[in-house]
């Protein structure tokens, strides 16, 4: 039976980083109070003119595709998960597909936030499965840094994120190993939440004349309070159906890479999941939250530090804005 199965990943974040210390100088804020409430100390920022989202999207795929052994004619198709696009369109995975002189293969954009890796991932697992495709890129790049209101008004969120990319290449395999099952979900209901609203068609004024009549929409909305409070619940049960739909037992895994929103969000999910600390792999510490990004620059991490070797079983899950969650199951 065909499945797909991950054969190499691959990582880039800008050089510039940016401490809790140095968001003291534009906001109320010290080390300590992100800290404890985050687990973040750093994150990386781009610094305009040396990367933009596709660039960084390049650096990433063009690890993953050398550490796969293949070259970018290999592709057949591209996956591109981001909120943060260069142009309000085209989307960016032609961009990709431009930069890195590939075949004229179909790119596919997607735009369900931090869950937007798995959610290619699953994609891309069911191209390959059908026999459309042999060879998938998917990639998650984000640049939120210019996307935050750095005031004390906006410091719960403006702490949180980073820029980065990751990417991963898939393709088509026998046996037991590669991706067992992958699971998206959505609720709607919930969209307002957490939010960005410009530039944005929902209204009878064009976008920018929005602007002036509420500067605040030009910049990120989260309701942290109860995002937290569905993000926990929504994290525990997706990566419950994986393991359930695969009859495997939590103390069987051997890591959980959740999307990296928040420490307490991952601790509360090992605490709940009884976890060891050893299963579960937290990087927030270095980079923020980096949205679609998050799970492939993790992933491409543990690759580098020798965790990913054969028939290991890692979970991917994902909680995000639109509501949007999703997991996947590997047998690495």
């Amino acid at each position: 039976m065909i499945k797909s199965k991950i054969v190499g990943v691959g990582h880039y974040v800008p050089e510039k980083v940016v401490t809790n210390k140095d968001l003291m100088q534009y906001m109320d804020t010290s080390d300590e109070w992100i800290v404890e409430r985050t687990g973040i100390r750093e994150r990386r920022w781009i610094e305009f003119g040396k990367d933009n989202c596709t660039s960084m999207a390049v650096r990433a795929s063009s690890i993953a595709l050398e550490r796969a052994g293949l070259v970018p004619h290999d592709v057949d198709l591209i996956i591109f998960a981001t909120l943060s696009p260069d142009y309000c369109f085209p989307g960016n995975g032609v961009l990709l597909q431009r930069e890195l002189k590939m075949r004229e293969v179909g790119a596919i954009d997607i735009r369900a936030q931090c869950s937007g890796f798995i959610y290619g991932l699953s994609m891309a697992d069911a191209y390959i499965r059908s026999g459309i495709c042999k060879t998938v890129l998917v990639v998650g790049s984000e640049i939120q840094s210019n996307l935050l209101d750095l005031t004390t008004r906006g410091r719960n969120i403006s702490v949180l994120f980073g820029d980065g990319a990751g990417a991963a290449v898939l393709q088509a395999c026998e046996g037991e190993r590669g991706i067992l099952s992958t699971h998206i979900h959505s609720q709607g209901e919930f969209a307002e939440q957490l939010m960005l609203r410009e530039p944005g068609n929902s209204h009878e004024k064009r976008w920018y004349e929005g602007i002036a009549d509420d500067i605040d929409n030009i910049y990120m909305y989260m309701n942290g309070n109860f995002v937290f409070k569905h993000a926990v619940s929504r994290f525990v049960e997706v990566i419950n159906e994986a393991l359930n739909a695969n009859q495997i037992q939590p103390g069987q895994i051997d890591k959980v890479v959740p999307h990296q929103a928040n420490l307490r969000i991952t601790q509360f999910v090992q605490k709940t999941m009884n976890l060891r600390e050893d299963q579960v792999y937290s990087n927030i510490h270095k980079y923020g939250n980096t949205s679609a990004a998050t799970i492939p620059i993790a992933l491409s991490e543990l690759y580098a530090m020798g965790e990913l070797t054969e028939n290991k079983l890692v979970v991917l899950a994902a909680f995000g804005s639109g509501f949007t969650w999703a997991s996947s199951l590997i047998r690495w």
